[in-house]
């Protein structure tokens, strides 16, 4: 049933209903409960996680769907005995309020707050960390074999969604699973492909049925028997078996790559749930089992139903009307400047395609789909065929571009190497979320692309330093047909720049200087820009004339430029969002090859310390992370034997 909310008095009503759940501190409580008394469990945890993220934002829809899928998991296994690992993560929020983390639930995705995925440390209820997609049955089977090797005895379930079955990677764990014939429970979470019949009584009474350890032990009796007999008739046999499931439940792909079938049943419905979870629990099945659970994204929550999104991932909210605080910045985000300008490319350019891997919307895409609709591609959580069906692409001569996360872009870091890099195909990188991204914290930041790319022979990097200098890169990209190239930006609004109506094709491989100083220079890559420029604006007032100077490139670098730069100052700085190995990294062996360290330069690389940051507001995160403008003026005058007196905080965010 669907909540309905109609004014504020019945939103803060919600909050106290909540008698049962009030007595949930761990599953363990839920086996005190009956079904019925679960049903109205349900409804409680799904009011509560409504109104914890309206209070905080996160991702929402997910999280909803899986409710009674996930009071059924845990009232039936014996969890953290039992594995419950839960691909992706980012429906885990009613898993969190359940397992001893109700009094934390409205710090979720907050500074110093719970996690917004599953998270090791956080819990003995999260054997295994995610937030990127399609690992759960890959993980979950290496536990289920440690198991048996331990001489163990717990179940392993893997909770995985549609969306992110469709990676290659869930399919080479099966494969592996059913090939191992490992015991090992697999749940699809479907809502919203369209892979099997219409869910109903007769199909949820055969998977109860199929499910039992009665069924099981007569399949089992009826195969040792069937040895018995000559080739032939086992064969016969083996291709009844396979027909009379196949016709009443649909899950021929599954069967063949070694799992048991069982579906599909209303996730929804804890009568359909319950008893076949229990079979499962009961029987301690031999083999690897699929079961096949249909749900709806948003689910009771009718604002999220009726979403396009289904409030996949959502700012804070009313909970009444479900309209969402909107920020009221006029600044476009640089998500949204790189798809129109994408968009102004591709109208005079009839070869432009854009790529993207399942993230339509996070990227901009969706913007451009609308304008280009036949030369937009979604992919699905595949993106080392996005590389690779990219490349194609430019090998006949088109100008793909792949649009993809900078930490989801590790994922196909061999196809960018051996299929792009290794044949110089003039695919375009449109790398979103470079740097820190907040509440999503280290799963997603994008710390390591430019040195995972400018290590990569044939590849020229950009990082442009602002919304403007963006459609600058994206132009220059256009004219680079011999060989691939990337151009990276972050999260959230650009620097509110105005945007020239006409994009500057760049010089390849060339900086400019912003301003001209003396006695230090500071050299920026990507959106440090305005931040080296406050802090040489400090530097002024301590006497110290500063130079600032935008890269563009992070390869290849200006020679010409970094060669002026060094003799003309004492003290050299890099400043970059990304880890030790990219760009300060090429600047410091030219300087040490030309021999420019020998005569007394002062050089000072900044970028991201070597360690992973948890989620956090991104300010904080940078003034961590040491690229903010103290850091900055601290570095340059600890060069110069000078302390700063300021004192670095994170109050300064």
């Amino acid at each position: 049933m669907g909540l309905e909310f109609n004014s504020k008095s019945e939103s803060k009503k919600m909050k106290l209903q909540t008698a049962l759940l009030d007595k949930i501190k761990y599953p363990k409580d839920l086996k005190s409960l009956n079904d019925s008394q679960l049903k109205t469990l349900c409804r409680e945890l799904r009011n509560e996680v409504v109104d914890a993220v309206s209070v905080t934002g996160g991702h929402l829809g997910a999280g909803l769907g899986v409710v009674e899928l996930t009071v059924a998991i845990h009232s039936v296994f014996n969890t953290p005995k039992d594995k419950l690992i839960w691909d992706v993560g980012h429906q885990c929020y009613p898993h969190k309020v359940i397992t001893g983390r109700r009094n934390k639930i409205r710090t979720i995705r907050q500074p110093g707050g719970l996690y917004g995925f599953t998270k090791r440390s956080e819990s003995d209820y999260d054997p295994f960390g995610a937030a990127h997609s399609s690992t759960s049955i890959s993980a979950g089977l290496g536990m289920a074999v440690a198991r048996d090797l331990k001489k163990e005895d717990h179940n392993v379930i893997c909770v995985i969604g549609d969306g992110a079955i469709s990676a290659g990677m869930a399919y080479e764990a099966m494969n592996n699973a059913g090939s191992m014939n490992a015991r090992l429970i697999v749940i699809l979470n479907d809502n919203d492909m369209s892979i099997a019949p219409p869910v109903g009584a007769m199909s949820a009474y055969l998977s109860r049925l199929l499910s039992t350890k009665t069924f099981q032990s007569a399949r089992t009796l009826a195969k040792h028997m069937a040895k018995k007999f000559p080739k032939s008739f086992q064969n016969m046999a083996a291709k009844a078996d396979e027909y009379v499931r196949g016709m009443v439940t649909g899950g021929t792909l599954f069967e063949e790559l070694g799992f048991f079938y069982l579906g599909p049943i209303d996730g929804h419905n804890l009568d359909h749930l319950l008893p076949v979870l229990r079979n499962l629990e009961k029987s301690k099945w031999d083999g690897p089992v699929f079961l096949h659970v249909v749900t709806k994204k948003g689910y009771g929550y009718e604002p999220a139903e009726k979403s396009e999104d289904k409030y996949h991932g959502v700012s804070k909210f009313n909970v009444v009307t479900g309209e969402q605080v909107k920020s009221s910045s006029k600044i476009p985000s640089y998500t949204k400047v790189f798809a129109e300008a994408l968009i102004k490319q591709a109208k005079k350019d009839k070869s432009i395609v854009a790529i993207t891997a399942a993230m339509p919307s996070g990227t901009g895409l969706d913007l451009f789909q609308k304008a280009h609709p036949t030369r937009t591609f979604d992919v699905g959580i595949a993106e080392q065929h996005a590389v690779t069906f990219a490349a194609g692409l430019a090998s006949r001569g088109m100008k793909p571009y792949a649009t993809i996360y900078s930490t989801f872009l590790q994922r196909a870091y061999d196809q960018v190497v051996h299929d792009v890099a290794i044949q110089s195909l003039p695919v375009r990188f449109a790398i979103d979320r470079a740097g820190q991204v907040g509440a999503d914290g280290a799963t997603h930041a994008g710390s390591f692309d430019l040195a995972y790319l400018c290590t990569l022979p044939n590849f020229i990097v950009m990082a442009p330093s602002d919304e403007n200098e963006l459609c600058n890169s994206i132009a220059t990209s256009t004219i680079i047909n011999d060989k691939p190239s990337a151009f990276r930006y972050p999260r959230g609004e650009g620097v509110g720049v105005q945007i020239n109506d006409q994009p500057e094709l760049w010089k390849i491989g060339k900086g400019r200087i912003i301003q001209e100083g003396s006695k230090i220079c500071i050299l920026s890559l990507g959106t440090r820009l305005k931040d080296s420029i406050q802090a040489s604006e400090i530097l002024a007032s301590y006497g110290l004339a500063t130079t600032v100077a935008d890269a563009r490139f992070a390869k290849p670098i200006d020679q010409l430029l970094i060669t002026q730069l060094a003799r003309d100052h004492e003290v050299l700085l890099t400043v970059e969002e990304g880890s030790i190995g990219g760009f300060s990294a090429q600047v410091m062996s030219f300087l040490a090859k030309s021999g420019a360290l020998d005569k007394g330069l002062k050089f000072r690389p900044i970028f991201f310390p070597d360690k992973f940051i948890n989620h956090g507001k991104p300010d904080q995160q940078n003034i961590e992370c040491g690229v903010d403008v103290d850091n900055i003026v601290k570095t340059a005058l600890g060069a110069l034997g000078i302390t700063y007196p300021r004192k670095i905080s994170l109050e300064r965010a």
